[in-house]
């Protein structure tokens, strides 16, 4: 699944589509409608700045995490991973 909405609102971007393919048909759609989020871009919820981490951010939905950085001069989120929360997500 590829998003890329381009014109005056940011746009959001999965670019791994296998990662979503492997989980839940229920958590993917849980999944996509927290990405549509990152359209509103800061004014979001569930996001978390990290630090000393190789992504600048994670979306936590449910018991996934959505980790994504940010292209702000471009207007579009690069969503990198999604991972199942666990002892070994971070």
């Amino acid at each position: 699944i590829h998003f890329l909405h381009v014109g005056k609102k940011p746009s959001y971007l999965f670019p791994n589509p296998k990662q979503l393919k492997k989980i839940d048909k229920n958590q993917q759609k849980k999944i996509v409608q927290g990405a549509r989020q990152l359209t509103e871009w800061p004014k979001c919820r569930n996001i978390k700045a990290l630090e000393n981490h190789k992504y600048d951010y994670r979306l936590r939905v449910g018991r996934y995490r959505v980790f994504f950085n940010i292209e702000a001069e471009l207007r579009i989120t690069r969503i990198e991973e999604v991972k199942k929360r666990d002892g070994r997500s971070y």
